[in-house]
């Protein structure tokens, strides 16, 4: 399934995170509970993060290609509105071995990190790279 990347950001840092709104696979990522901040492995799903696609695959036919090339990218994990470049995107995933795929309703105004993985309405986790 192909997502619109106006529907995707992705926020680069030590573990970089994408942000999805409206994603079809939402209700088959699990309900994320981390409000102490460590979030959990998303068990059995994997993302491969390329310049032009980013492929998020869960079980079954569960999944997405986000055309990341075209997708809005942040600076950092603090919020920092700085835009950066998918390229150093994927590099901070490829460094951390994989990514936090967070799924939302709708993306947020502004980035609140403790408000966003104690919503109890965000979906995701940590998804492993696959090598």
């Amino acid at each position: 399934m192909l997502l619109d990347p106006q529907n995707t950001l992705f926020v680069h840092g030590a573990t970089p995170v994408l942000l999805l709104a409206d994603a079809p696979v939402h209700d088959a990522l699990p309900l994320l509970t981390a409000p102490d901040g460590a979030v959990p492995l998303c068990a059995g799903w994997s993302i491969v993060p390329r310049l032009t696609l980013c492929v998020v695959d869960g079980p079954g036919e569960h999944g997405l290609v986000v055309p990341a090339l075209a997708a809005p990218v942040l600076g950092g994990a603090d919020g920092a509105a700085a835009s950066s470049s998918m390229a150093d995107w994927c590099a901070d995933a490829e460094q951390a071995g994989g990514a936090v795929v967070l799924s939302l309703n709708q993306l947020p105004e502004a980035l609140d990190w403790s408000a966003l993985l104690s919503s109890g309405t965000a979906r995701g986790g940590f998804v492993p790279a696959l090598a």
